[in-house]
């Protein structure tokens, strides 16, 4: 028999972080994580029919936002070398 924590183990897999170790760091990588883990659940439920489009891109964009704040929020800056903010399309 599964256990509660099996299932979550297996739905919500958290990777180890390799990355040099801050506080900050280490929470931003578990939002990463899961950003990354919703936007693959809104990308699956639109392409099997349970969510329209214009839903899912309004949703992962909401989550977008949620991770800049956050990431924000914990005083990281963006180094030289990372990739600008994503494009507004407003």
């Amino acid at each position: 028999m599964t256990s509660d924590r099996e299932k979550e183990e297996f739905l919500y897999p958290r990777s180890k972080y390799y990355g040099s170790f801050t506080p900050q760091s280490l929470v931003f990588n578990a939002n990463l994580q899961e950003f990354a883990q919703k936007v693959s659940l809104l990308c699956n439920l639109e392409t099997g029919g349970k969510i329209d489009q214009d839903a899912a891109y309004k949703q992962i964009k909401a989550l977008w936002k949620q991770l800049k704040a956050s990431r924000k929020a914990l005083g990281i800056e963006n180094s030289p070398l990372e990739p600008e903010d994503f494009p507004d399309s407003e």
